[in-house]
């Protein structure tokens, strides 16, 4: 998890290089929170995977390829109302779609609320989901 907080501090840190202010340091500091904890929520999957698959490399393969879906059908390179209905309805339900919208709203000054209830509640169904799995996986393993 901490490498997701420093990579968000370089982003934050190249944003910053690169011309974008921030509107006020309490958007920023609730943005890496909801990173953080969006970090945590999916850690759950991926200790799952590192428990089913065979080697670490699989591991890795794997959570890229699910990161790439998940990424790309968001609305992190293009506004979903320039996409077909059918998918413009996949990425409404996309944790990552409400994760970029929340940290977008936070940094330009803005709190959306609907979209970090959307996110805490998509955290809390991974973790609910996830962390009893993952814990019989651990449990059985030996």
């Amino acid at each position: 998890m901490a490498h997701y907080t420093l990579a968000s501090a370089i982003v934050l840190a190249l944003g910053l290089v690169l011309g974008f202010r921030p509107d006020g340091v309490a958007g920023v500091l609730l943005s890496v929170v909801l990173l953080v904890v969006f970090a945590f929520s999916v850690s759950w999957i991926w200790t799952t995977l590192g428990l089913v698959l065979r080697t670490p490399t699989s591991v890795q393969w794997v959570s890229v390829l699910i990161l790439f879906i998940l990424t790309f059908a968001s609305n992190v390179f293009v506004d979903p109302n320039t996409m077909p209905a059918w998918l413009e309805t996949a990425v409404g339900y996309n944790p990552i779609t409400h994760l970029v919208s929340a940290v977008r709203g936070l940094m330009c000054g803005t709190m959306p609320a609907g979209d970090i209830a959307w996110l805490l509640v998509g955290c809390a169904v991974l973790v609910a989901v996830f962390a009893p799995i993952t814990m019989r996986l651990y449990r059985n393993k030996e």
